[in-house]
């Protein structure tokens, strides 16, 4: 027969086929052309029948792929059921294709397994699909709506197409109609494609994926950089088969990279509820091939198992070097017959004696547990962070930590993708965390709570401690549980029968008392203190007589209330009856009382803590607010984001409540007279100089807070979503302890000896605090230049120390001299220096090397404990000499007073570009020092997450190069140019500008507007003034949205503080400001 315009005859075409397995491809591609076009299709397919025919019988078909290059066969894929029902389909392969063989009907074997309903009416990819025969018949017997054979071999693609009109058509060329009137023709298609690839760029949404892909027993990783074209060499092109390349995941020692990759491509198109199917040799073992599914947050089935035998041309021996060189053993059996488990190794010998091996070939049906979540997931990961992905584990034996974790992962990976840096967040607490919370008392506990009740904490124990400071009560009761963690002087004290003023605000004494709330009671009515900090017994907290009751008792006192729910209260959607909750549904909390709570009942992290205080007073509110930013600066972001996602899961799923809040009672009974704030702690909190949280205004623009919000790097994305997505994370993997010392040995030439403690907290001034209750402890005075960090200095002041400022001049750049340090220490004993180094706070100004070994002389001969703080250095974007501290310190050891002593403070948020990832850390090299810092409780610990990423970015910057230190680099460059227009504004507006060289702050005199008039009108709010040093900030802020630091925080006399570490559009906007503000006081 021949064929119009390509062969006068059959023979003329088996001759061109013969020549080559090119030239049999170029005749089999023009035979598909005609299959293509509508007007010579049937005419094609007639001829593939009569071909089929000629080459019909055993020894043709045996002879045929070797002479003709290709081969014509039946696969028998079902029998008869009526007269409906195919039995084979008529298939083509040649030489450059994988012929089915065992792995394939092994492979549809498992298909077979699942209902008819599997496929019916869904939309199915095959990978790997071959010359196409799994795809036609997935098609034939169960009817899906699409079928994608994708193959990234161009010439199966080919072969496929041939072979779907070889089923769709008859042998006269007639479309053969299913019973719904549809052809194969209406259901497969097949492209070429790289795994997903094709699904992906067209968008299509899979519900169905199947898989029959080899796994790579010796991956040559040269094969895939080869240019992949129809005309390459059939070699070449059967290797494609194979996948020769590493995938750059952890299976590929395994052999299994492709068929990870291949999930982690269908994850992202997949629907849903859509089912993944694979075929999977057993080699590397049952648990490794199960693993790989369970890993990444698949619910895995074995549809399937059986042995087949290893082909005996398959070299095995790059499994046994594996095994060599690892604790890993694979799995292979002797014969089909064998039951036991062989290893790699003794597979290899017995093969080699002439012995057959076998191995289990099993096919798995895996489904998403949390397909949004995973989805998410693998979306944040996919091409950026390889070491993360092989990282990730998504297996949780207990399904209550999956439904926990899993959405976490899934938040912090929308949030480390779509947000450049983190956020500002009131010291109070991240707006959206406390909505969360009342959201949750509102729909579970019919509390009708709104965001100004609560304050959040870094831990219960901080929550506690902070109350007691800002209130400082002569006499406070504390529940035994909860006093653990408080300062050891406040538990030993005896003062509580001095009834001088003036005395007990220096002399807390904390007396321990029973949980049990009658004993309770009964020591309240006879001690009257004027604070009370309990629990309640699991007993009491049933009903709500108990709370009831202490309400009552402390109102009469006139004590302050503070209980502690933290045992009681359920992350929950079924939370068990609350005595507390089942009161405040019906009745406010009174002005004396608040809620504890401490967030400690996750089902991951036993760790992590997060807490807060409820309170319906404003007054409370408001204190508390001003409290923990002093004391704690705020409370570690991820930490909220992780409980913030369980309040928000737990709230998901909740109508909003169709029943308005029942009436709550007021307060009708008379209270004793309670105890007010402390009067020290009131003045500072008075005098400091605090975020502005009056207003709900997203709109305002910060320039007054101490945080980076400049781009975070990829590099410290990978280590934050790394520290949570790893599990069993080993002790060595987060003792940041060796990459510290490292740290500040390369960066100020301090060195650590046997003496050196490290603490840590979770942020550097904690840590400070801590040093300060040193202070007071020894009687010292605590000493700041004048031009120091002003929150450090609010902080002292609240805690009470002996504080002096140190003078400094501006022709200097108000740094510390010599002349006035010696001055000012030679009238004071026990002096403690607090000095912010190399970058200087606020003033952006550089400590070189001579400077501070000056500063250090003086200190040695008059014995003062030194404090430098460098939480703010390592941005320096002009060229400076670097520090050498233990060159300097070792010049002084023959003139330091014996109470002489360096201690290191510093951070990582700006060092390393974290944002909101924050770190602290303390250095102290003084055994007497250490043993005093020991006596006090300590600040709240850092998470276990935390030191991971800390130590993972520590040990990048350690680098010569990399990912991170060009990020540094980049963003050094942009502070510096930054730093530049901003002076350029503020001095064309008249403003007086300190140049800055380091660091994300610099200050300036706003010399041009002292005195002039102002009049600002809010809606109905006027604000009239004549501007000066106390009002300059309220003025800017009102009539702009800018936010800046006054004098008052600086500590300079007239002079202002501008932060530069703003995103790229805020900054602008604050330029605009300033330029707006000139124009408002017209100057």
């Amino acid at each position: 027969m021949a064929v119009e315009g390509l062969w006068r005859s059959m023979d003329e075409f088996l001759k061109q086929c013969q020549q080559s397995g090119d030239s049999a491809y170029a005749a089999l591609r023009s035979l598909l052309e005609r299959l293509e076009d509508p007007n010579t299709r049937a005419e094609a397919r007639i001829f593939l029948a009569h071909l089929q025919k000629r080459l019909e019988g055993k020894d043709a078909s045996e002879k045929c792929l070797e002479t003709f290059h290709f081969l014509i066969q039946d696969v028998y894929i079902e029998e008869y059921e009526g007269d409906q029902m195919r039995k084979k389909l008529t298939m083509m392969v040649i030489p450059s294709i994988f012929i089915p063989e065992d792995w394939s009907f092994t492979f549809y074997e498992g298909l077979n397994r699942h209902p008819d309903s599997i496929f019916k009416d869904r939309t199915v990819a095959e990978l790997g699909c071959g010359n196409g025969w799994i795809s036609l018949a997935i098609a034939e017997k169960w009817s899906p709506s699409k079928v994608y054979g994708l193959d990234i071999n161009p010439r199966a693609i080919k072969i496929s197409w041939i072979n779907l009109y070889l089923n769709a058509l008859d042998e006269n060329g007639q479309p053969i109609y299913d019973g719904e009137g549809k052809t194969l023709l209406d259901r497969v298609e097949f492209h070429e494609s790289d795994l997903l690839a094709y699904c992906r760029d067209h968008q299509i949404e899979l519900e169905r994926i199947v898989g029959c892909i080899p796994q790579i027993l010796n991956p040559n990783p040269d094969a895939m950089s080869k240019i992949i074209t129809e005309n390459a060499s059939e070699e070449f092109l059967y290797s494609l088969s194979n996948y020769c390349a590493l995938q750059g995941f952890v299976e590929d020692q395994f052999g299994l990279g492709l068929i990870a990759r291949a999930v982690e491509e269908g994850i992202a198109v997949i629907k849903p509820l859509g089912i993944m199917i694979f075929n999977m040799g057993g080699r590397p073992g049952q648990g490794v091939c199960k693993r790989l599914f369970e890993r990444r947050g698949l619910c895995v089935t074995k549809l399937w198992q059986t042995k087949i035998l290893q082909a005996a041309d398959t070299d095995i021996s790059a499994l046994v070097e594996i095994e060599k060189n690892s604790p890993h053993r694979f799995e292979f059996f002797m014969g089909l017959n064998g039951d036991q488990p062989i290893c790699a190794r003794t597979a290899w010998a017995y093969g080699k004696a002439g012995g057959r091996i076998s191995h289990a070939l099993s096919v798995y049906s895996c489904q998403l547990r949390q397909p949004k979540q995973v989805k998410t997931i693998f979306d944040f990961l996919k091409n950026r962070f390889p070491e993360i992905n092989n990282s990730l584990d998504l297996s949780f034996e207990d399904d209550s930590v999956a439904d926990e974790k899993i959405p976490f992962l899934a938040y912090l990976a929308s949030i480390l993708k779509n947000m450049s840096y983190f956020p500002y967040e009131p010291p109070a607490g991240s707006r959206r965390f406390r909505n969360l919370i009342v959201g949750f008392m509102k729909t579970y506990h019919h509390i009708p709570l709104d965001v100004n009740n609560v304050v959040v904490f870094p831990s219960r124990s901080v929550a506690i401690e902070n109350v007691l400071r800002l209130f400082s009560p002569r006499l406070a009761i504390v529940d035994e549980h909860l006093s653990r963690h408080l300062p050891g002087q406040w538990l030993t004290s005896l003062a509580m029968e001095d009834t001088n003023t003036d005395k007990f605000e220096d002399t807390l004494t904390v007396i321990e008392a029973p949980r049990q709330s009658d004993l309770m009671i009964e020591l309240i009515k006879k001690l009257k203190p004027q604070v009370v900090v309990t629990g309640m017994a699991h007993f009491e907290a049933v009903t709500s007589s108990a709370f009831q009751n202490l309400l009552d008792t402390t109102r009469e006192i006139g004590s302050r209330l503070f209980l502690d729910i933290s045992d009681h209260f359920e992350l929950s959607s079924l939370p068990s009856s609350n005595g507390v909750m089942k009161y405040l549904t019906g009745n406010p909390l009174p002005p004396h009382a608040a809620i504890i709570c401490g967030l400690l009942k996750n089902q991951v992290y036993s760790d992590l803590e997060v807490a807060f205080v409820i309170s319906e007073e404003e007054a409370v509110f408001k204190a508390l607010s001003k409290t923990v930013e002093v004391l704690d600066g705020n409370t570690a972001l991820i930490s909220q984001y992780y409980y913030g996602c369980l309040f928000h899961d737990l709230l998901a799923f909740k109508l909003a409540d169709r029943h308005p809040p029942a009436q709550r009672e007021g307060e009708k009974v008379k209270s004793g007279e309670m105890i007010g704030f402390a009067h020290s702690a009131v003045s500072v909190l008075n005098q400091a100089e605090l975020a502005i949280t009056e207003s709900d205004n997203s709109s305002l623009v910060h320039m007054d807070v101490d945080q980076s919000f400049l781009p975070v790097p990829t590099p410290v994305k990978a280590a934050i979503f790394e520290s949570f997505a790893r599990q069993n994370i080993a002790e060595p993997e987060i003792d940041v302890t060796s990459s510290i010392k490292q740290f500040i040995k390369s960066n100020y030439g301090f060195s650590t000896g046997s003496n050196t403690e490290i603490m840590y907290a979770d942020l550097s001034l904690p840590l400070f605090n801590e040093l300060v209750l040193c202070c007071i402890q020894e009687g010292g005075t605590m000493c700041f230049p004048v031009g120091s960090n002003g929150h450090y200095v609010f902080a002292a002041r609240f805690l009470k120390a002996n504080v002096v400022t140190i003078p400094t001049q501006a022709e200097v750049g108000f740094k510390l001299t010599e002349r006035a340090l010696a001055d000012v220490l030679n009238s004071i004993k026990k002096p403690w220096l607090y000095i912010s180094g190399p970058t200087v706070n606020p003033t952006g100004l550089i400590y070189n090397s001579e400077e501070m070994e000056k500063i250090l002389s003086i200190c040695a001969k008059f014995g003062a404990r030194v404090i430098i703080d460098t939480s703010f250095s390592g941005l320096e974007f002009d060229s400076w000499g670097g520090w050498d501290l233990d060159h300097s310190l070792a010049k002084l050891t023959s003139t330091c007073q014996p109470s002489f002593s360096v201690s290191l403070l510093g951070g990582l948020s700006l060092k390393m570009l974290t944002g909101g990832l924050t770190f602290g850390f303390l250095v102290l090299n003084n055994p007497s020092l250490v043993d005093m810092f020991h006596g006090f409780p300590g600040p709240s610990k850092p998470h276990r997450t935390l030191k991971y990423a800390v130590k993972k970015l520590l040990d990048l910057g350690g680098q010569k190069a990399g990912g991170l230190l060009d990020a540094i680099k980049e963003q050094e460059k942009l502070l510096g140019s930054r730093s530049k227009r901003l002076k350029e504004t503020l001095e064309k507006c008249g403003w007086e500008v300190l140049e800055a060289h380091a660091g994300v702050s610099m200050v300036a005199k706003p010399s041009a507007y002292l005195g002039k008039s102002v009049k600002l009108k809010e809606n109905s709010t006027v604000f009239e003034a004549k501007l000066d040093n106390s009002n300059i900030k309220e003025a800017m802020l009102k009539s702009t949205g800018l936010c800046i630091n006054s004098a008052s925080w600086t500590g300079i006399p007239g002079y202002c503080r501008f932060t530069i570490g703003l995103e790229e559009s805020e900054f602008e906007r604050a330029l605009d400001c300033i330029v707006k503000f000139k124009k408002v006081v017209n100057i």
